[in-house]
């Protein structure tokens, strides 16, 4: 089993110990296009790291040609920013995890926000406002749950498995502000879709999901669902003609449930981004997620079957030049494969050795589910509707008491206040003070009712290692 260090032990990611996988029938196209999914996702960001937020004027006159370093970061050539640290998190979340846990998902980023997990410099940099929002509100979310598990330190409540953590049936994983239409999610997708690709409507289902741990507007979530779809119908064969034409997604619906994509998705999915002249006609490098999408379609779209050229074209739109290239490096990588892309920009790209490992990882964990995955996930997971109306139905039920409460004491202008406070007070706060001022038995009926007194400290204690391995070295 592939297995990715503990945070505390400040590990670089070219310094994590890689392994092969297991013996399988494997399918060596499949796998070169998973592999290449990856990489060319890291490929993408490394290649657009040094110019990141230099407008298209700027590169215009200064194209980007090659792999280099210096810049926005002062980062090495080839070393990459949060694109590629999230998209590791990810990643080794599903492997570690064999599937989808968001939970997992959560401390894993919040590792990287924290610790500097899976960055290439060892600390945090280059995080969005919306990523970031989510992080800090989970970890104060995460205060909750050490009270009915007793948990001591942080590393206790992070490694809860993810039946605990369901246990505690008001705890709200989904840390996203309403109004985030930022690309963060999108720019690490490809892990979810390379997992899942046996498949698809689960692997679409999930995207969703991944993209509303921190971005929950549905242009976001529908963006990742569509863009997984892609991926899905590149690693399943589909030319290029097929995964571009405008009928793609109602020739594919039934990938993706119930739940229709947003109107905005569905132009760019019908063909907005098919325009020859590019940035003359509106194709922009920018951080709302409509922008990007539209971006990296079209460089797939105009890139002559090169992945060198389209990568260097979504950089040179200028602005956020290593997303742009990364969301396109995670369909072109998929669709042309890791043997595709030039060698000179893989001999730079650090840590590719790790990365190329969790790829083969993804393929070879991915290869093993099918029915019984399909089974579970039909019987045991609400749908994304489902999860998306949650926290929405939670800030409504606050604002009816709001509205009740002000309707039957006009006058009080000073509870007044209090109740705005409390309305503008986090969802963890206003559940944190509900903890402490109710009956923690009620709040944790889910778990001491089945167990003597006896057990139950012994299970507040049970905790996944999530496949790390401690540097002996150290205390």
């Amino acid at each position: 089993m592939l297995k990715f260090p503990s945070p505390y032990d400040k590990i670089l990611p070219d310094q994590i110990k890689t392994e092969k996988t297991p013996e399988y029938n494997r399918d060596n196209n499949i796998c070169n296009q998973i592999i290449g999914s990856l990489v060319g996702l890291a490929i993408g960001d490394a290649l657009g790291a040094s110019v990141e937020f230099r407008p298209q004027q700027y590169l215009a006159a200064n194209p980007v040609s090659k792999m280099q370093g210096g810049g926005t970061w002062g980062l090495d050539a080839g070393k990459w920013t949060d694109d590629t640290s999230m998209a590791l998190c990810l990643a080794s979340s599903l492997i570690a995890e064999n599937g989808f846990n968001p939970y997992n998902q959560m401390v894993r980023y919040k590792w990287w926000h924290k610790h500097g997990y899976f960055s290439s410099t060892g600390h945090c940099f280059d995080i969005g406002k919306a990523t970031r929002q989510s992080i800090v509100e989970f970890t104060l979310r995460q205060e909750i749950l050490k009270i009915p598990y007793r948990c001591r330190n942080e590393y206790e409540v992070d490694t809860l498995t993810l039946d605990s953590i369901e246990r505690i049936k008001d705890f709200n994983m989904y840390c996203s502000e309403e109004d985030s239409a930022g690309n963060g999610a999108l720019m690490r997708l490809c892990p979810v879709p390379l997992f899942y690709f046996k498949t698809p409507d689960i692997a679409v289902e999930y995207a969703g999901r991944s993209a509303l741990l921190t971005h929950s507007d549905k242009k976001a979530v529908d963006a990742c669902r569509y863009y997984a779809a892609l991926i899905i119908g590149a690693l399943n064969g589909y030319d290029k003609d097929e995964l571009l034409h405008k009928d793609f997604y109602k020739k594919n619906k039934h990938w993706f449930g119930n739940e229709s994509i947003h109107e905005d998705i569905i132009l760019v999915a019908e063909g907005s981004f098919k325009k020859k002249g590019g940035y003359e006609q509106g194709i922009r490098g920018k951080g709302y997620v409509v922008n990007s999408l539209e971006a990296a379609l079209w460089a797939f779209w105009s890139d002559g079957n090169s992945f060198e050229k389209g990568a260097l074209a979504t950089v040179n739109l200028g602005d956020d030049t290593d997303t742009t290239a990364a969301i396109y490096g995670q369909l072109a990588g998929a669709y042309y494969g890791y043997k595709k892309i030039p060698k000179e920009w893989l001999d730079k790209l650090y840590a590719r050795e790790l990365i190329v490992c969790m790829g083969e990882w993804l393929h070879f964990q991915g290869s093993q589910r099918g029915l019984v995955d399909f089974l579970q996930y039909s019987i045991t997971s609400p749908s994304i509707l489902t999860e998306t109306s949650r926290s929405q139905e939670q800030k409504q039920n606050q604002q009816t008491a709001s509205a009740a409460t002000a309707s039957a004491e006009p006058n009080k202008s000073k509870d007044a206040n209090v109740n705005n406070k409390s309305n503008n007070m986090s969802y963890s706060k206003q559940l944190s003070n509900s903890i402490h001022s109710n009956d923690l038995e009620s709040d944790f009926d889910g778990v001491s009712s089945f167990m003597s007194s006896n057990d139950q400290d012994t299970y507040t204690r049970k905790t996944h290692t999530y496949g790390f391995y401690r540097n002996n070295s150290k205390n």
